[in-house]
C-alpha cells in the first residue's frame, strides 16, 4: 500500500481485484497501515468497514471486478472509500436483526459518523468516516446502545420490568454478537480472531482509561 504523509492528512491508494480472496488482504494492509500512522485501535472497525465495502462490490458488482481503496486521515477522522466501475448507487433499505443479509449498510452506518456515495468518471466510490477523537469509548458504548436497541426494536420486544433490564441487556448483546460471528464467517472471515482482536482491543482501551483518571 502507498500512501502519502503530511502534517495533517495521510492518504493511501490501494488498487485490487475484488474478489472474496482477496479480503483478507485488504483486512491485513488496513491494519498495517493503520499501524504505521499511528491509530491501531481504530483498526478492528476499519477492518470491519474495509470487509463490508468489498463484500458490497463482489457480490453486487462482480467477483473479479477492479477496484481501489482509499484510506485518509484528515482532523479527527479516519475515511475510508471503496472505488469500482458500477454507477449503480447502494441504497439502505430495511433490515431486521432476523434477516440473514442485507444487515451489512445498517452495519457501517451504526459504526461510522458519517457514510455515503459518490459518482466518479468511471464509476461510483462509497465512503465512511470513523472518529478518532479522544471521546472513542464513549462512542462506542452508545453505538452499542443504539445497536441493541434497535435489534429489540426490530425484533418487536415490548419494554421490560426494570428488574430485568440488565438480564436482558446481556442476552441481546450476546444475540448481537453471536450474529455478526456468523457475519463474519459468511463473509470468508476467521470468528475466533475478531474474538480475541476485539477482547484486546477492550483491554488496551480500558488499560489506557485507568491511566488517564490516574493521572
Amino acid at each position: 500500500m502507498s500512501g502519502h504523509d503530511d502534517s495533517s492528512r495521510s492518504r493511501s491508494v490501494l488498487p485490487f481485484e475484488a474478489a472474496p480472496a482477496a479480503v483478507g488482504d485488504l483486512r491485513r494492509a488496513v491494519r498495517g497501515q493503520l499501524g504505521r500512522w499511528g491509530l491501531p485501535a481504530l483498526a478492528g472497525e476499519a477492518e470491519l468497514a474495509v470487509s463490508e465495502l468489498a463484500a458490497n462490490v463482489i457480490k453486487h458488482v462482480g467477483s473479479g471486478t477492479a477496484a481501489a481503496l482509499v484510506l485518509e486521515t484528515s482532523g479527527d477522522r479516519l475515511r475510508i472509500e471503496l472505488h469500482d466501475k458500477s454507477f449503480h448507487v447502494p441504497v439502505l433499505g430495511s433490515a431486521t436483526c432476523d434477516d440473514e443479509c442485507g444487515r451489512g449498510l445498517h452495519l457501517l452506518a451504526g459504526m461510522a459518523i458519517d457514510w455515503g456515495t459518490l459518482l466518479t468518471a468511471t464509476g461510483k466510490a462509497v465512503w465512511c468516516e470513523l472518529s478518532v477523537a479522544p471521546d472513542v469509548n464513549c462512542r462506542k458504548v452508545r453505538r452499542a446502545e443504539a445497536a441493541l436497541a434497535e435489534c429489540r426494536r426490530d425484533a418487536g420486544t415490548h419494554p421490560q420490568l426494570e428488574s430485568r433490564a440488565g438480564r436482558l441487556l446481556e442476552e441481546s448483546a450476546t444475540d448481537l454478537i453471536a450474529d455478526l460471528l456468523h457475519w463474519v464467517a459468511a463473509r470468508g472471515g476467521d470468528p475466533d480472531g475478531l474474538l480475541d482482536r476485539a477482547q484486546m482491543h477492550f483491554e488496551a482501551e480500558s488499560g489506557m482509561e485507568g491511566v488517564v483518571e490516574a493521572a
